[in-house]
């Protein structure tokens, strides 16, 4: 229920004093002045007031009136009303024949005020339920039937298929504000901030996005994007759920492994992401054996930049070859000395997949 308060009076008071030559004063549903242009009389009754609350119409008082009640001046006092209901007094002190012409003006310059305030809270609270309700579909119990009525209620629209993706901004910058700027421009999109320069922005599935592109354009418009983890297309909140939680990991993963890229995709990391979940795990730092003989070896960082080239052209010989710069028998050269360190052979699938692994797992740094 919307009720006057203190700083919305005086709001009132000052707008129509500025442009009225008498004094107003703005009284709540118990006849308590909030606000008025004589300061002195803030937080006193109103007993003008109170008759106008008691029979909910127009009260003038002249001169000779106002003698006999207290706290009260000559003037005209006006209900004021908010959706049908009586919410407080609008008084506008002077004779009441000098101020009838102002009077109607006034309240309904008054009324616009509390019915424009009240629709901001409306949209504040609108706001804050929408993000504390988006963060519970989130979390693990968010499927509650309750809760989902309530989002399709809010038109949130659960039932839409969407793709998370994960924002990780620089100081400075606002995740607030960039929420904003993708909801305006996609519509459905659900953003969620869970740290200070973090931002979770859920598209729906419907809207064509071009991740590159997208970057471009948010960096011209002044954002300090230091990078961006982009999940699958997820369906239901369970699904969605649980792609939130890969594209937490693929952007830690990037953070740590690939420092330089700044866009992440989980279909291209998918598996590296999940052996990265584990690297602490005794199997995985097997994993990783054979690649530490190579690098042991490896003074220049030659062989490693040699198998990263191997891994990105999928075996190709000549490709590889081309995208180093080198002729075909130097790089069967490496191979075989690779082979010979790591005691695997990476011309087989087996192999190949062993010292894949193994290189997603390593810092870009260490390449070069």
């Amino acid at each position: 229920m919307f009720e006057l308060d203190h700083d919305l009076a005086q709001d009132i008071v000052d707008r129509t004093m500025a442009i009225l030559p008498y004094n107003v004063n703005v009284m709540d549903s118990q006849g308590l002045i909030l606000g008025s242009g004589e300061p002195e009389r803030i937080n006193t009754r109103h007993e003008g007031a109170q008759l106008v609350l008691a029979n909910g119409r127009v009260v003038e008082i002249d001169g000779q009136t106002a003698k006999h009640l207290k706290g009260v001046q000559p003037g005209i006092n006006l209900p004021l009303l908010h959706d049908q209901r009586l919410i407080g007094v609008l008084g506008i002190t002077g004779e009441p024949e000098r101020l009838r012409t102002y009077a109607e003006l006034v309240r309904m310059t008054a009324e616009m005020l509390v019915s424009h305030r009240h629709q901001q809270a409306e949209q504040q609270w609108r706001r804050q339920r929408c993000d504390d309700l988006l963060a519970l579909l989130l979390a693990d119990s968010g499927d509650s039937p309750r809760l989902v009525d309530e989002a399709q209620q809010l038109g949130l629209k659960p039932q839409l298929s969407r793709t998370p993706y994960l924002f990780e901004l620089g100081a400075g910058q606002s995740a607030e504000a960039l929420g904003t700027w993708l909801t305006s421009r996609y519509p459905d999109s659900w953003c969620v901030s869970s740290a200070q320069f973090s931002l979770l922005w859920c598209r729906p599935a419907v809207a064509q996005v071009d991740n590159p592109r997208l970057l471009e354009k948010l960096e011209g418009l002044g954002w300090n994007i230091l990078r961006v983890a982009v999940g699958g297309q997820a369906e239901g909140l369970s699904g969605l759920r649980r792609c939130y939680r890969r594209v937490g990991d693929l952007l830690a993963y990037g953070r740590d492994v690939l420092p330089q890229s700044r866009l992440l995709t989980l279909n291209r990391y998918r598996l590296p992401v999940m052996l990265w979940r584990h690297r602490n795990d005794d199997a995985l730092d097997e994993l990783l054996n054979p690649l530490r003989k190579v690098l042991a070896k490896d003074s220049n960082g030659q062989l490693l930049a040699t198998l990263r080239s191997w891994c990105e052209h999928d075996g190709q010989s000549q490709a590889c070859a081309d995208a180093l710069g080198i002729h075909r028998n130097s790089l069967r050269y490496r191979m075989e000395r690779i082979a010979e360190l790591s005691g695997v052979d990476p011309l087989t699938l087996d192999g190949m997949l062993a010292l894949y692994l193994g290189v997603q797992l390593l810092p870009q740094g260490l390449s070069k």
